[in-house]
């Protein structure tokens, strides 16, 4: 397949365009590469290792959620060499989407999350100027050792999800913001969720959450944002694409 389009049908279906003016991450194409993609890697992180992985299993198109390009690219020295010498030795692309695949209804990190919890109704959540980058749910008067339960058993089997437990014990509405996300734990209490799921958390969260009376599920930040690049995989599949998933977990 073309990477001109490929680039192109990503963009359009993530709305890249909308997201410009308030992400920190360059999204779309970073790294430029071969005119045809036959075979593409997906992950979370742009780092070393996968770049590294992406090459070795003969990728020519890189897909991550975390880029290499954060609020303009001024040296190519050190760390960012390290990473970008190995794309550019294997004639690997490299494709990025952040916040436009958190939030996105169908292929985004929380609809990845609202799907483990089973939730219906869903709604965009988690303002960002004009646009969301989460979603709200309803859930069916859940027991919220359940769904805590259930997040564990899909994305951190072997340390858990760690719980504020300052809400209700039975669930109605959930929201979530994936990675980094507690700064909407506000507006979660004011849609009136129960349960608000996100990746990490930060000291003023447990005040806020105690106060608010909600429950706040940390989920771990890599954990939460592996299901945005694996949706975009099976939509490369589905182009013809093949595609291989590379898995590097941060415990974070």
């Amino acid at each position: 397949m073309d990477l001109d389009d490929v680039v192109t049908r990503l963009d359009s279906r993530l709305r890249t365009d909308a997201y410009a003016d308030l992400d920190a991450s360059a999204n779309g194409l970073q790294v430029d590469g071969p005119a045809a993609v036959d075979r593409a890697a997906l992950a979370v992180d742009a780092a070393h290792a996968t770049v590294e992985t992406a090459v070795d299993r003969d990728a020519d198109l890189l897909v991550t959620h975390h880029g290499l390009v954060w609020d303009g690219l001024d040296r190519v020295t050190g760390r960012t060499h390290s990473r970008l010498a190995p794309l550019f030795a294997g004639d690997c692309a490299l494709y990025v989407s952040h916040l436009p695949l958190d939030g996105h209804a169908e292929l985004g990190n929380a609809a990845g999350v609202c799907d483990v919890l089973e939730a219906e109704d869903r709604e965009p959540f988690g303002a960002l100027g004009a646009e969301t980058i989460g979603l709200q749910g309803r859930v069916d008067d859940e027991p919220v050792d359940a769904l805590v339960d259930r997040l564990s058993s899909a994305l951190a089997p072997e340390r858990g999800v760690h719980l504020l437990p300052f809400g209700p014990e039975t669930v109605e509405r959930v929201a979530v913001v994936t990675g980094s996300g507690v700064d909407w734990l506000d507006e979660a209490a004011e849609a009136g969720a129960d349960l608000f799921v996100t990746g990490e958390g930060k000291q003023y969260a447990y005040h806020e959450a105690r106060e608010a009376e909600v429950n706040v599920a940390l989920a771990g930040h890599y954990a939460t944002e592996t299901f945005g690049v694996r949706a975009v995989g099976a939509l490369l599949a589905e182009w013809g694409v093949e595609t291989t998933w590379i898995d590097h977990p941060t415990g974070l």
